[in-house]
This record gives C-alpha cells, structure tokens and sequence, in this order.
C-alpha cells in the first residue's frame, strides 16, 4: 500500500508564506541549495535520515506557485513512478509534470486524479544507485 509521505504548498510571495508558516507553526523552513524550494521540518527527525521519527508524521515544503501547481499537494511514496503512472493513466488519471530526478534522493513527478486534483509521486532511490 502506498503511503502519504510529504506535502507541497505553493505561495505567491514565497518569503511571506515562510514566515507565516514559521511563525504560525514554528516549522523549520530549510531552503535547498540550488533550488527554488524550502523544506518544511514539522515534526523531530531522524538525525541520519531526515525521516519522521514519530510514526505517521510527514515534512514538506514550500515553493513558487505555477499554473499547473496552484493548490497544497500531497505527495504518495511508490515504488516505481513508471509503473504508478500508467496505472493512473489507465484509471483515468492523467500526468501534470512526468517523472524527474532530485540527485542523490529519488524521482517526483505529478498527476491529476480523476476530480482534477494534483497530487506528487514519490520514488526513492535504489540503494547505492545513482539518479537517473
């Protein structure tokens, strides 16, 4: 069963919504390197792994709004995107932006479900494998 893993918000004035998500929350707002993207720490984790040490628990981040991503996302950790998006195809689904890679972390890709939401995929790395 795939499970919820991370969640996306996308704001306008990104500096604004890190602060209000900070201030409003206490959430440790981490911008990666390189990237227009801010990772939101909302729960203790693992020192090694950046996981959620709290069953359940998930982080997220913040990041430009874009036509296509303009509502929070959730994002759905799977084995293969590949395989994750024909099968959402097949359902009725369609892709809103096809898999990629985040070096040395895995692939995301999005998709919209069959009421027109958009939600992320997930896919870790293989162990000792390098992103495509």
């Amino acid at each position: 069963m795939a499970g919820i893993v991370h969640f996306e918000i996308p704001a306008d004035d990104q500096e604004r919504a890190n602060s209000f998500y900070q201030g409003a929350f206490g959430w440790m707002l981490n911008p990666m390197q390189g990237m227009d993207y801010t990772l939101a720490i909302t729960t203790p984790s693992d020192e090694k792994t950046g996981m959620p040490s709290a069953p359940g628990a998930i982080n997220g981040a913040l990041f430009p709004r874009t036509e296509d991503l303009k509502t929070p996302i959730i994002t759905v950790d799977v084995e293969s995107i590949d395989s994750a998006l024909a099968e959402i195809e097949r359902l009725g689904g369609s892709v809103v932006k096809p898999k990629d890679a985040i070096p040395g972390m895995g692939f995301y890709a999005y998709f919209k479900d069959t009421e027109g939401n958009v939600l992320g995929l997930w896919e870790n790395l293989p162990a000792g494998g390098p992103a495509e």
